[in-house]
């Protein structure tokens, strides 16, 4: 997934010592005292479930987490070791209501007519940034004199497309960026103390400070201060200042991140060769690695994901909103070619995954990821631009490639919040 541009460092591999906290990039020390909250509202087998087969499976959570009869032993530091004691409910539902800021559609009440999403809050998530940005960002290609291709500007004109379908059925939208900038007040160059601090403990004693960017076949610019000062702003810095937005302002009932997929590039990433492939598929959050889980921040960000149980909500809705993508688009399902996901669900089109933004904002959360931005028909659709309507766009008779998607996306969750609150 996602292999259209050069891969970032993997930032979980970046460990803080001192003060018995090992916590990834830009991270804050995780407040333990929150999960007393749930204490008693959820089932050992409810637990046990969630964490082995979407959050930690195939033991990842090993040595973190103990469950014995009667309550989970999670460790809150590695070094010196410390525990938090989670309490289960008994084996029948538990009546202590689950404290969350977010509310299931099961939650919502009976439906209007015409007016399946009312009362619900949605936050959009254009994905990346777009414009000036999408270089630095590499969501951004273009072959010869055509029409550029980048995926933050073409997120934000799916979402202002998307909201007023949404608002028109009754929910409340915001859009957590409406503009081709940055959320964060952070700049790569507010970071580079930062960037020399994540290169220190990477063992890079003497980093350069700069880097070519027009050579992006460089095995070395990951070692530089401004490579590494720019993927902590637009990869982390941006996100979490997203998620902030979303947890403390806006606590909204689901997040609709909406993106595009990309292929791997075959030769000179300067000369791009369009691949055939296209396809899409969701993501919802769970699969966490051994190493993810070392560190205390992303430990108790899976924690608070599995004991709010937003993956039930997560994984019905994006089931029918995959289901009608695909049948608007005509796209075949994703294979991940890693075990970095895996196929959760009935649908074959969505994926759990441990992403930055599906982990921290603490509502459930869609991740979209349709399309093939690279493929020959894609880019061809991206080249036609936004219109009204429908007309002949890469050997067929098509809506715009924006309004397919938004269409989409709102169609889905009409289908689905009709249902669910019937």
């Amino acid at each position: 997934m996602r292999r259209l541009f050069f891969l970032a460092l993997v930032f979980f591999s970046l460990v803080r010592p001192g003060a018995a906290q090992r916590l990834s990039a830009l991270a804050a020390p995780p407040e333990w005292s929150r999960l007393e909250a749930f204490q008693g509202t959820i089932t050992r087998g409810e637990f046990f479930r969630l964490l082995e087969t979407v959050y930690a499976p195939d033991g990842a959570a090993q040595g973190l987490i103990a469950i014995d009869a009667t309550a989970a032993r999670i460790q809150t530091t590695l070094t010196p070791p410390a525990e938090f004691r989670l309490r289960f409910a008994e084996d029948t539902p538990s009546a202590k209501k689950v404290p969350r800021a977010w509310r299931p559609a099961s939650a919502l009440g009976p439906a209007r007519q015409g007016k399946p999403l009312a009362g619900l809050k949605i936050a959009l998530d254009p994905g990346h940034l777009g414009g000036e940005w999408a270089r630095m960002e590499e969501r951004f290609f273009q072959i010869g004199e055509s029409q550029p291709v980048r995926e933050g500007d073409m997120t934000l004109r799916v979402a202002e497309l998307l909201a007023p379908q949404l608002r028109k059925m009754g929910a409340e939208v915001t859009l957590l960026r409406t503009a081709l900038e940055p959320v964060t007040p952070d700049r790569p160059e507010t970071l580079r103390a930062a960037a020399r601090e994540e290169l220190a403990r990477l063992g890079v004693a003497a980093p350069r400070e700069t880097y070519d960017p027009a050579v992006r076949s460089d095995p070395t610019r990951g070692e530089s201060v401004q490579w590494q000062s720019e993927i902590l702003f637009y990869r982390i810095s941006e996100i979490r200042q997203r998620a902030r937005l979303v947890n403390e302002t806006l606590r909204p009932d689901l997040v609709l991140c909406l993106h595009f997929n990309a292929e791997a590039w075959g030769g000179d990433p300067a000369q791009p060769v369009l691949v055939p492939r296209n396809h899409l598929h969701l993501l919802v959050n769970g699969n966490y690695s051994a190493a993810e889980l070392r560190h205390d921040d992303v430990r108790f960000e899976m924690l608070l994901k599995l004991l709010s149980r937003s993956y039930p909500e997560e994984l019905a809705a994006s089931e029918t909103v995959a289901q009608v993508l695909a049948a608007a688009t005509h796209l075949p399902p994703y294979e991940y070619p890693a075990s970095n996901a895996i196929r959760t669900g009935t649908t074959r089109l969505v994926w759990a995954r441990n992403l930055l933004a599906n982990r921290l904002y603490r509502a459930p959360v869609l991740f979209l990821e349709p399309y093939v931005m690279n493929s020959q028909e894609v880019w061809q659709r991206v080249q036609d631009g936004d219109y009204e309507g429908w007309k002949l766009s890469a050997g067929a008779l098509r809506k715009s490639i924006y309004r397919e998607y938004a269409d989409a996306v709102a169609a889905g969750l009409r289908e689905y919040y009709e249902k669910a609150r019937r």
